[in-house]
């Protein structure tokens, strides 16, 4: 079945692999958004069905540039928000400017870029990705209270806005992420080994966005080898 399927934070790592992925069916037309253009249309240039737009969750006109991109899609069956700021920082060394950054990109602008999808979308599944740290109960990790506590509001969203939307053919989740090995971690925190690859990580992620709204809608969902 053809879909058009929009993933949000598409240059590198997880969104990477998610569009590779999702590109081997030639019936879906994927829109990769990422702030890095350039990126995405070097990795992307082989496939035909993925169309790459610049688009930076981290500024305050999220919906300008959300509706300017949509304004060229008939609709939108899927939408995957993927990207996302991650500052490694000690609590008291945390500035306005990393709260600012990690909530904008990681929960502001995920709902801005809602707020923007919905009138392209009838049947539609939206597929929030938070983090194992932002899931109630899980083990939590020193110097990511920005980053963490950003991506706990997008599992708070998912509840709060299936409910309102309950009754509509519109359904979303949320999916909590364990480590996987991507160039954001790398970066946060230099040779630590994740227990899954960003690859595997996309599989099952992939999976989930194109048919777990057959059966769940407002689920916040662990997904991690870690326990608890």
């Amino acid at each position: 079945m053809k879909k058009n399927i929009v993933v949000v934070g598409s240059s590198r790592g997880i969104g990477k692999e998610i569009v590779d992925l999702l590109a081997k069916n030639s019936n879906h037309t994927i829109y990769a958004l990422s702030r890095n253009l350039e990126k995405m249309q070097e990795n992307f240039a082989s496939l035909e069905n993925v169309r790459c737009f610049a688009f930076d969750l981290s500024k305050n006109d999220v919906c300008e540039q959300a509706d300017k991109i949509f304004s060229n899609i008939e609709s939108i069956d899927i939408l995957i928000n993927n990207a996302g700021k991650l500052v490694n920082k000690a609590f008291t060394d945390l500035t306005s400017a990393d709260f600012n950054e990690c909530y904008q990109t990681n929960a502001i602008g995920v709902m801005q870029t809602v707020q923007s999808a919905l009138p392209k979308m009838k049947v539609a599944h939206i597929v929030n990705i938070s983090t194992i740290g932002g899931f109630q109960g899980s083990v939590k990790f020193p110097g990511l209270t920005a980053y963490s506590t950003s991506k706990a509001a997008v599992v708070s969203f998912t509840e709060l806005f299936a409910e309102e939307y309950k009754d509509t053919t519109i359904k979303m989740n949320c999916l909590c992420l364990g480590a996987a090995q991507t160039e954001m971690l790398e970066e946060a925190f230099p040779g630590y080994e994740a227990p899954v690859s960003a690859r595997k990580m996309a599989e099952y992620i992939v999976d989930f966005s194109l048919s777990a709204d057959q059966w769940m809608n407002g689920k916040v969902i662990p997904v991690s080898l870690s326990t608890p």
